[in-house]
């Protein structure tokens, strides 16, 4: 459904000194400044130079991401288009905008459920406990009267 770029063609005479118009005419087609360039990138979108449209990419976020996936696992990512969804590009955004997850920054903690948000106070209060244990099982030796 591409439209054919528009060609200038010129009629030039084989032989420039006579004027008989039955002599053979050669027409040489010359291709117009075509605006788009030659080479479009499926995994971007384009702009249309002539209406100024936008146009969506050839393969959308999703296949990107399995193109790339799957051209990983063949060892020939590196041959794909630039994409928002390569290696490269992704490592690259993580080192730019960080770890992204509420509670990682410095001061920060995840919310959680209760028992998980209580749980470090629990068992630092259980480890003083056991901790503690052998002086409460001698204190209670000597006041129940029993063996010591």
């Amino acid at each position: 459904n591409r439209a054919q770029s528009p060609t200038i063609s010129t009629a030039l005479n084989a032989s420039s000194s006579s004027s008989d118009p039955n002599a053979p005419q050669i027409e040489t087609t010359t291709p117009s400044t075509d605006l788009s360039p030659a080479y479009t990138n499926p995994f971007s979108r384009t702009k249309n130079p002539v209406t100024g449209n936008w146009h969506d990419p050839v393969f959308s976020l999703r296949r990107q991401a399995e193109l790339v996936k799957l051209a990983r696992a063949n060892g020939v990512e590196s041959l794909l288009p630039p994409t928002v969804k390569g290696t490269e590009e992704r490592i690259q955004r993580r080192i730019e905008t960080g770890l992204r997850v509420k509670g990682t920054g410095v001061g920060q903690r995840v919310k959680g459920k209760l028992w998980e948000r209580t749980q470090k106070g629990r068992l630092e209060k259980r480890r003083v406990a056991i901790l503690g244990m052998p002086k409460l099982v001698q204190t209670w030796k000597q006041q129940s009267g029993g063996p010591a």
